[in-house]
C-alpha cells in the first residue's frame, strides 16, 4: 500500500500547480477525486496539440498538457454553480482529509467553500488555497498566472543573456516552473498540516501564492541581493558565486562545466593542458575567479575548442570534472540513467494502453509509488465517487 492510501483528497483546482500537488500525492498512494466542470472539464484538457492518440493511431481528445499532470486520480464532472452540485461537493467533503483549490480569493465563499465554512463542519479538514498572490496583501485579488508572476517575481530578470549580448533580454524558464514549485510546496504544506493534526485533532488553511514561491526560490540570487546588497542580473549560462561553472563551445557543439571546488579546478585546467592556470594568482581560489571572471573565461574557452564533445566528456569523466552534455528532451528520455531509475514509465489509459508518462522521482524503499491509472477521461468516475460518498455520509447528502 502507498505511504499516502489513508488519505483522501478533494481536488477542486485546475491547470497545474494544484493538479501538480495532487498528482503527487496520488501517486503516493492517497485516493484523489478530482472536480471537473461538465462543460469541458479541466482548462488543459483543450491545450493541445499534440494530443495523445489511441491503440489505433487516431487522435483522441486527451492534451498531452493534461496527461502530465493528472495521473492516479478519479475524475467527478461537477457544476459548483448549481444545487445539487454544492450538495454533491459537501457530500465528498465530508468524506475526505484534503480540499486543494486554486479560485479567485472570495470566489470559494460565493459558493460556500471557502475555508472557514468548511472547517466549521469538518474541523479536521485541511484546506489548501492556491492563488496568485495569496489570501492577504494589496494583491490578493488579482488573477495569477506563472508567466506573469515568473516576470514580477524577479526570476525573468535573472534568466536569459546580459544586455549586449546576441538575443540578449529578459527571458522565462522554458516550463512553468512558478506553478511547478508551487506544486511542490503545496504538498509539503499539505502533508506538514497533516502531520500536526495527528497531534492537535485540527486541519488548518495552507495559503499558497505563486509570487511568494518565486520570491522563495530565487535562493542565493535573493541572498546575494538581501545579504550582500548585489541586484543581480542576467548572465547566461554562468554563474554568479561561481566560476567556471557554465556552458562552453567546444568543437562540435556545446557542452556545460560545473566547476565547484579548488581541486576541480586544478583537475579541469590540468584536463585542458593549461595546469598552470591552476597556480596563476587570479585564479587560485573561487573568490579570486569570480573577482576575474572576465580574464579566465576566454582562455578555458579556447582551450575547449580544440577537441569534439565526445573526447572532452570523457576525459572530464576519468578526471572527476563534473561536466555534461546539454541534452534535447528527446535524448533525456532515452538516457540510460533516466530508464534505469523508472522516470520513463508505461500506464494504461483506456483509450490507449501503453501510455508513455514522466515517473515520479520520489525512490520510497518500503511503499514505493504506484502507478495506480491513468489520468482520467472528463467526468469518467463521477456516478461511482457520487454513489459511494452518498452511501458513506448520508446525511451529508
Amino acid at each position: 500500500m502507498g505511504a499516502l492510501s489513508h488519505l483522501k483528497v478533494l481536488d477542486l483546482s485546475r491547470v497545474l500547480a494544484g493538479p501538480w500537488a495532487s498528482q503527487i500525492l496520488a501517486d503516493l498512494g492517497a485516493e484523489v477525486i478530482k472536480i471537473e466542470r461538465p462543460d469541458g472539464g479541466d482548462d488543459t484538457r483543450s491545450w493541445g496539440p499534440p494530443y495523445m492518440a489511441d491503440a489505433d493511431g487516431s487522435p483522441t481528445a486527451e492534451s498531452a498538457y493534461y496527461l502530465c499532470t493528472n495521473r492516479g486520480k478519479r475524475s467527478v464532472c461537477v457544476d459548483i454553480k448549481s444545487t445539487d452540485g454544492q450538495a454533491a461537493l459537501h457530500t465528498l467533503v465530508a468524506d475526505c482529509d484534503v480540499v486543494i483549490e486554486n479560485f479567485k480569493v472570495g470566489d470559494a465563499a460565493r459558493f460556500g467553500f471557502d475555508y472557514a465554512s468548511l472547517a466549521s463542519r469538518h474541523p479536521a479538514l485541511v484546506y489548501c488555497s492556491i492563488t496568485g498572490f495569496g489570501q492577504t496583501g494589496p494583491l490578493r485579488e488579482r488573477p495569477g498566472y506563472d508567466f506573469l508572476v515568473q516576470a514580477m517575481g524577479g526570476l525573468m530578470s535573472v534568466t536569459g543573456q546580459p544586455d549586449g549580448s546576441p538575443g540578449a533580454g529578459p527571458q522565462k524558464v522554458g516550463v512553468a516552473l512558478t506553478d511547478i514549485m508551487t506544486g511542490l510546496y503545496a504538498t509539503v504544506g499539505i502533508l506538514a498540516a497533516l502531520a500536526e493534526r495527528e497531534r492537535s485533532g485540527l486541519g488548518q488553511h495552507v495559503d499558497l501564492a505563486l509570487l511568494d514561491v518565486t520570491a522563495a526560490t530565487l535562493a542565493n540570487q535573493a541572498s546575494n541581493y538581501l545579504v550582500g546588497g548585489i541586484n543581480p542580473g542576467r548572465m547566461g549560462n554562468a554563474h554568479p558565486n561561481i566560476v567556471p561553472y557554465q556552458s562552453f563551445v567546444v568543437r562540435d557543439g556545446h557542452l556545460i562545466v560545473a566547476v565547484g571546488n579548488d581541486a576541480q579546478f586544478r583537475r579541469f585546467v590540468t584536463t585542458l593542458g593549461c595546469p598552470v592556470l591552476a597556480d596563476d594568482e587570479r585564479f587560485v581560489t573561487n573568490r579570486l575567479r569570480v573577482k576575474h571572471r572576465e580574464q579566465l573565461i576566454p582562455l578555458l574557452q579556447a582551450r575547449l575548442l580544440e577537441r569534439d564533445k565526445a573526447d572532452w566528456l570523457l576525459r572530464f569523466e576519468a578526471a572527476q570534472v563534473p561536466a555534461g552534455p546539454i541534452n534535447s528532451v528527446a535524448e533525456v528520455f532515452t538516457e540510460p540513467q533516466i530508464l534505469a531509475r523508472d522516470m520513463r514509465v508505461t500506464v494504461p489509459h483506456p483509450l490507449n494502453p501503453e501510455l508513455e508518462l514522466v515517473g515520479n522521482p520520489i525512490k520510497l524503499s518500503r511503499t514505493p509509488v504506484e502507478y495506480g491509472s491513468a489520468p482520467p477521461t472528463l467526468g469518467q468516475h463521477t456516478e461511482e465517487v457520487l454513489a459511494a460518498a452518498r452511501r458513506r455520509n448520508p446525511a451529508s447528502s
